[in-house]
C-alpha cells in the first residue's frame, strides 16, 4: 500500500517546502481587508489584478504597534494602498494556509519617510499644533538662549560665533543631544523639557545642519512636535537649509532658514542698538533743546506784556469800579422787576382767589338743578300725552269695545274654541256667550246657515 499521511502531515510537508524553497522575497501589491486587532499586529490582504494573498505584519518587539518601517522611520498602512514589502513565505498548517509574514514595506511610488512625514503633518495639523494663533512672541533681546543641537557640528559654532559678534553679553545655554538616528527623538524630547526649569531661558533654538530626508527624521517625529508645542519657552526651528522642511518648522513659533539665520533672528546687533540709543539720546535732547527755546520766548512775551505793574494795577482799579457801578444798576432794575412781577402775581391771586370761584360754581350749580327740574318735568308731560295716545288706540282695538256696541263672542263648552260659523255647532250643543256686561251659557236650539 501507499503511504497514507494525516492532513497534520501534509500540511506540515508543504510548510517546510514552501518555507524551505523560498528566501526573503520582495511583493509588490495592494492592500486590502486591513484589520488591527487587540494584540496590536496587523492583518491584511496583498492582492493584484488576478490574484490576492494573506499577509500579516507582527508587533514590533520594542513595544511599537505594528507600522511599517523603513530606516527607522515609521508610517501607517492604509486601504488601498499600493506598497512593496519585503516578506517570507509561511503556512499555517492549523488551516492549511499559506501567507506572508510582512518584515519592512515602502509605499509604491514614495518612500517611507516621505508618507510617514506627510500622514503625521496632517494629523497634527488636524490637532491645532500648527495654528498660528498659538504662537508665542520671540523676545526682543532675551537674557539667555537655550540651544538644543549636536555639540561637535559645525552649527553650534557658527550659533556661537554669530550671537558673539553681535550681542556678546548674551549667554547661551546648550543640551548637547544626538541629531541623527533613532536615539535623537527622546534625546531632543528631554532636552526641550530641561529647558523648562530654568527660568532665565527666554528663547529656544533647535538646530541642525542640512542632510537628506533620513537625516532630518528625527525632527519629524511627533514625540518631538509635542514637545515643542507644549513648551511654554518660544521655541525658533532652524532644521536644514532654507529649502528643507519638518514637522519641527511647522508647530514651532518660529521657522528660521538656517541655523545662522535664527542667531541673527534672536539676536539683534549691539552696534546697531547702540546706535538706535544715540539717535533716540540725539533727538531727546534736541526736542529738550526746542521745547526750552520755546519757554524763554514765551517768558520774554510776558516780561514784554508787564513792564509797570502800577499803572496795569490803576487799570485793574478802573476795571473793578466799573464792573462795581453795572453790578448795582443791574441789581437795582433787577430788585425793581422783581417788584413789579411781585405785585402782577398778587394781583391775579386776589381775583383768582377761593371765594370767587365757589360763588361761580354755586351759581352754575344752581341754574343747572333749575334747568335739571323743568326739564323732567316737560319729559314726564311728554311720557304722560304718550301715554294716553296710545291708550286711546288700544281702547279703539280692544274686542271688549265691540262687545259695547252689542255684540257678543261664542264659545263650545266642550272645547272652548270660538264659534265663528254656524256649522261649528250642532243642535243641542251647549255654548258660552259673553257680552259687555258678563257671560251666560246657552243651548243651541236649531241651525241657519247663509249662503257664502
Amino acid at each position: 500500500m501507499k503511504d497514507i499521511w494525516t492532513v497534520t502531515e501534509l500540511n506540515d510537508q508543504i510548510k517546510s517546502l514552501l518555507e524551505g524553497g523560498f528566501d526573503l522575497i520582495w511583493v509588490d501589491g495592494e492592500v486590502s481587508n486591513l484589520r488591527r486587532p487587540a494584540s496590536g499586529h496587523v492583518y491584511f490582504t496583498l492582492k493584484d489584478e488576478k490574484s490576492q494573498v494573506r499577509a500579516v505584519m507582527f508587533r514590533s518587539p520594542y513595544g511599537h504597534k505594528a507600522s511599517a518601517w523603513s530606516q527607522q522611520t515609521r508610517f501607517d498602512l492604509e486601504e488601498g494602498m499600493q506598497i512593496i514589502c519585503r516578506a517570507r513565505l509561511s503556512v499555517y498548517a492549523a488551516r492549511g494556509e499559506y501567507q506572508l509574514i510582512v518584515e519592512t514595506a515602502e509605499p509604491k511610488g514614495v518612500g517611507a519617510l516621505q508618507k510617514a512625514f506627510e500622514q503625521l503633518k496632517q494629523r497634527l495639523q488636524a490637532e491645532g499644533l500648527f495654528e498660528p494663533a498659538r504662537k508665542k512672541p520671540i523676545p526682543f533681546l532675551p537674557r539667555k538662549i537655550g540651544v538644543i543641537t549636536s555639540p561637535t557640528g559645525a552649527v553650534i559654532r557658527d550659533i556661537l560665533t554669530i550671537t558673539r559678534r553681535r550681542f556678546s553679553s548674551v549667554s547661551i545655554l546648550i543640551a548637547p543631544v544626538r541629531v541623527q538616528g533613532v536615539e535623537a527623538p527622546p534625546e531632543i524630547v528631554r532636552a526641550i523639557r530641561d529647558m523648562q526649569g530654568f527660568a532665565d531661558v527666554e528663547v529656544i533654538i533647535l538646530a541642525r545642519g542640512g542632510g537628506s530626508l533620513e537625516d532630518l527624521a528625527p525632527f519629524n517625529d511627533e514625540g518631538v512636535a509635542r514637545a515643542i508645542f507644549h513648551s511654554r519657552i518660544p521655541v525658533i526651528s532652524a532644521v536644514g537649509h532654507e529649502t528643507d522642511f519638518t514637522i519641527a518648522d511647522f508647530v514651532a513659533d518660529l521657522r528660521a532658514p538656517t541655523p545662522s539665520a535664527a542667531a541673527e533672528l534672536v539676536v539683534p546687533l549691539k552696534r546697531d542698538l547702540i546706535a538706535s540709543v544715540k539717535a533716540f539720546h540725539l533727538r531727546m535732547m534736541q526736542q529738550h533743546q526746542r521745547r526750552l527755546q520755546r519757554f524763554q520766548e514765551r517768558v520774554l512775551a510776558l516780561t514784554d506784556r508787564l513792564k509797570d505793574p502800577k499803572r496795569r494795577l490803576t487799570d485793574i482799579r478802573l476795571r473793578v469800579d466799573d464792573a462795581l457801578e453795572k453790578m448795582q444798576r443791574a441789581f437795582k432794575n433787577q430788585t425793581e422787576l422783581w417788584r413789579q412781577n411781585l405785585l402782577q402775581r398778587e394781583t391775579k391771586l386776589r381775583h383768582a382767589g377761593p371765594r370767587g370761584r365757589i360763588r361761580n360754581v354755586q351759581f352754575i350749580l344752581e341754574n343747572l338743578r333749575k334747568n335739571m327740574i323743568a326739564g323732567t318735568i316737560n319729559n314726564l308731560e311728554s311720557l304722560k300725552n304718550r301715554l294716553h295716545t296710545r291708550m286711546a288706540v288700544l281702547d279703539s282695538l280692544s274686542p271688549l269695545t265691540v262687545l259695547n256696541r252689542g255684540y257678543a263672542i261664542v264659545r263650545r263648552l266642550s272645547d272652548g274654541c270660538i264659534i265663528r260659523k254656524a256649522a261649528e255647532v250642532s243642535a243641542e250643543s251647549a255654548v258660552e256667550v259673553r257680552v259687555a256686561s258678563g257671560r251666560f251659557e246657552a243651548r243651541v236650539v236649531s241651525i241657519y246657515q247663509e249662503q257664502e
